[in-house]
């Protein structure tokens, strides 16, 4: 006789049906491990004693599954976070020209590594090299797959085996617990650490220095600030000194600015790249996708010599860029040659007036008014924005958000209705309100924005 355990194992579909019921494609993959997940948790349920779930239910958990493996996907979504940088949204949205660029030369075939005018092959270095010593000043440039290889492969291939001075407070850590003194170990060279947290003078670097000396080091904290009782060396010193000793100095700026801007007074503190190579570096290293506005990479400037000799690293295949990032920089730092930088997104968001950005935060909220419920409270509120991306601590930007409530639905709840929204819209809750900065939305997608939002609003909790 049939227990009543193996009764409910015998009324669970097969993953073959539940497979057909979800699409007329049965066996594509991702569907079918939908379905087997779906009926492997049924099956668990049942072994746990409980009732087997429905057919209908067991394919409304598959389409679950299916549904989280959507929203695993890349996909664009719309940062309404006011962090303009912002490293789990992707940092820098790229601009016309610069996708542009990207289409160019990604759908088809390219002059990556051959030189037109010889027809021989050449070097995917080139291209970024020209506008980049041209802007900067630099006789030299490369470009890795982002600035931690930039800082790295410069180590292995100047001071392997032998020693790197750096100031304490200058042992930084950047995203992911990525820290200095683990990329240095990585390169094989040895730290050497002087001054201490908040105070470094040169005499500290003289001491250091022994016939086993490579590099002196000096790193700008880009991701957070000293204050109070601090003391540092200037680069132009630094430099002094290292060349005295025949030693190379490296500067890591981190964010890589290149120029501040009309109205970016903000900016008064964090060092210009053309400053660091003007001020004797022989290797100044940056991230492309911070204050530079481009595609994640890392770039490497500094003297010839310098530079050949990282070039040859054995270590330069392994975090060389592909020819879209190559693409988007060109077309990103021929925009700052051209005096077109402030139409680079990155400027765009950053250098928008507040009044502008109160004007699009009242007619978005006026509009999610009239498209929403009575008892959805939507108004345009002042709020700070922020850099972000490890990028100017402290530093704040006053913007306008929409600021939305709802008396039936909580914050949390309508942060949710917006994520699972076809574009998904990400804001920032606080004080059970939903606030949406638009400095970090695209003017033209503010109608886009709107109907998102009066889309969420109308969800089901």
């Amino acid at each position: 006789m049939e227990s009543a355990g193996n009764a409910r194992f015998r009324d669970l579909p097969s993953v073959d049906r539940v497979i057909a019921a979800l699409t007329s494609e049965a066996g594509v993959p991702i569907v079918a491990a939908a379905a087997r997940r779906a009926v492997d948790v049924a099956r668990e349920r049942v072994r746990a004693g409980d009732a087997a779930p429905s057919f209908d239910d067991i394919v409304a958990a598959a389409r679950g599954v299916l549904d989280d493996h959507d929203r695993s996907l890349m996909r664009r979504v719309l940062n309404g976070t006011g962090v303009i940088v912002h490293t789990n949204l992707g940092r820098a949205p790229l601009g016309r020209a610069q996708l542009d660029a990207v289409v160019e030369v990604a759908a088809g075939y390219s002059n990556l590594e051959y030189e037109l005018t010889s027809g021989r092959r050449g070097s995917r270095h080139a291209h970024a090299h020209r506008l980049l010593t041209a802007l900067t000043g630099a006789e030299s440039a490369l470009v890795v797959n982002n600035n931690a290889a930039a800082v790295l492969v410069a180590l292995a291939a100047l001071a392997r085996d032998k020693e790197v001075i750096i100031s304490r407070g200058e042992l930084i850590e950047i995203g992911g617990e990525f820290r200095i003194p683990d990329v240095m170990a990585a390169s094989g060279a040895t730290l050497v650490e002087v001054g201490t947290t908040n105070r470094t003078h040169l005499v500290d670097y003289e001491r250091a220095i022994t016939e086993r000396t490579a590099i002196i080091l000096k790193v700008h904290p880009s991701n957070y600030r000293m204050v109070g009782f601090t003391a540092t060396v200037p680069a132009r010193d630094l430099a002094r000194l290292a060349h005295g000793r025949k030693l190379w100095i490296m500067h890591d700026v981190g964010s890589g600015l290149l120029t501040p801007g009309p109205g970016a007074e903000w900016l008064s503190d964090e060092p210009l790249v053309e400053d660091c190579i003007a001020e004797g570096a022989d290797v100044v290293t940056f991230s492309g996708d911070k204050l530079l506005g481009g595609p994640q990479a890392g770039v490497i400037l500094g003297r010839k010599t310098a530079l050949d000799t990282i070039a040859r690293s054995p270590l330069m295949r392994a975090v060389r860029p592909d020819k879209m990032t190559l693409a988007a920089l060109e077309a990103t730092v021929a925009a700052y040659i051209e005096g077109r930088a402030r139409e680079l997104p990155l400027w765009a968001m950053a250098l928008a007036p507040s009044d502008a950005l109160q004007e699009r935060a009242e007619t978005i909220a006026s509009a999610v008014r009239d498209r929403a419920e009575r008892v959805v409270k939507a108004e345009a509120t002042a709020v700070a924005s922020v850099t972000g991306g490890g990028s100017l601590p402290g530093t704040e930007l006053g913007s306008w958000a929409v600021t939305i409530s709802h008396s039936e639905k909580s914050a949390a709840e309508i942060g949710r209705a917006l994520r699972y929204a076809r574009v998904p819209v990400i804001a920032r809750v606080e004080e059970d309100r939903v606030i949406i900065d638009v400095r970090t939305i695209a003017p033209e997608d503010d109608e886009l924005l709107t109907e998102l939002v009066a889309g969420a609003l109308s969800a089901p909790a």
